[in-house]
């Protein structure tokens, strides 16, 4: 049965390993430098452009556009399996439910928590607070784009703390 189990996984693993990761832009992208958010800017990517994906490292993404390479944020991009277009269809799917237990897709982002001296010791900013809020939507237009990406509302219970 092990024997088995091994078989199947190292034959995903080789029937995926020479195909490329792509990804599409969901919106104008810009392209940095670096993976962080005040690199230069190298170019801007139009939505809908596809991507070679190269590395993943945090809420970035390394990625190949035409002649260009850089990187762009994760959240600006819809992941693809195959050059065909599709995303997660197929034999990607069946791994995709190898690898998550679903046939759909995770993101997930890191998000480093503070430690009990950083909180003690945290002051406001209201510089910071004033450029969060420019990220900030009207309730229409947040629906609005969420039946654009055809999201639906899920309710979420507090976890709680110790």
């Amino acid at each position: 049965m092990r024997k088995s189990i091994l078989f199947v996984v190292l034959l995903g693993v080789a029937l995926t390993a020479g195909a490329a990761d792509f990804a599409r832009t969901i919106r104008d992208t810009e392209l940095k430098a670096g993976p962080y958010s005040d690199a230069k800017t190298l170019a801007n990517i139009p939505v809908n452009s596809k991507v070679e994906v190269v590395k993943r490292q945090s809420a970035w993404t390394q990625v190949k556009s035409g002649k260009s390479s850089g990187w762009v944020r994760m959240l600006s991009l819809r992941y693809q399996t195959s050059t065909s277009g599709r995303s997660d269809s197929g034999l990607g799917a069946l791994f995709n439910v190898a690898k998550t237990g679903t046939s759909g897709s995770t993101v997930t982002t890191g998000v480093r928590g503070l430690s009990e001296e950083q909180l003690k010791n945290a002051r406001p900013n209201p510089k910071e607070l004033e450029r969060a809020k420019a990220y900030a939507v009207e309730k229409a237009e947040a629906r609005k784009h969420a039946r654009s990406g055809k999201l639906e509302q899920q309710d979420v219970d507090y976890m709680g703390g110790k």
